[in-house]
């Protein structure tokens, strides 16, 4: 019998900052949005968790779907959960760092309609808080 809890719970993500060396320095692995919220804008790859997976596990998993990227290390770098961070309803996402050794070229899949590398000292308008995200990462690289 399924536990029913009475209190509302928040949604869990998992967003990954993935970094190669480039032309222009550090890179970073951008998804352009395919669907709303923020169809249109750049993104870290990412997206929920599902219920019977590990964080590390979804988080490699929306980056192979989104990205065709299969096999990166990931290392934790931490939470984000500021109230109104997705306007879909409260989320909690679990950010990871993955350090690849080159720029391979991304496959764009699942709900993203384009993957691109963007030098990490120019990023586009991100969609969500990704900004910061990064902005955090950059202090691990």
């Amino acid at each position: 019998m399924a536990y029913t809890y009475k209190y509302p719970r928040p949604m869990v993500t998992v967003d990954v900052v993935a970094v190669a060396p480039g032309a222009a320095g550090t890179m970073v692995l951008l998804i352009e949005r395919g669907t709303e919220p923020f169809k249109g804008r750049w993104a870290l790859p990412g997206g929920f968790v599902r219920l019977d997976e590990a964080l590390d596990d979804g988080a490699a998993r929306e980056l192979r779907e989104e990205t065709g990227i299969d096999g990166a290390g990931l290392e934790q770098i931490a939470a984000f959960g500021d109230l109104g961070r997705d306007p879909r309803g409260r989320t909690i996402t679990v950010a990871f760092l993955t350090r690849l050794a080159e720029c391979t070229a991304p496959c764009a899949g699942s709900d993203a309609a384009n993957a691109r590398w963007h030098a990490l000292h120019r990023l586009p308008p991100m969609a969500f808080d990704h900004d910061a995200i990064v902005e955090r990462a950059r202090q691990m690289i």
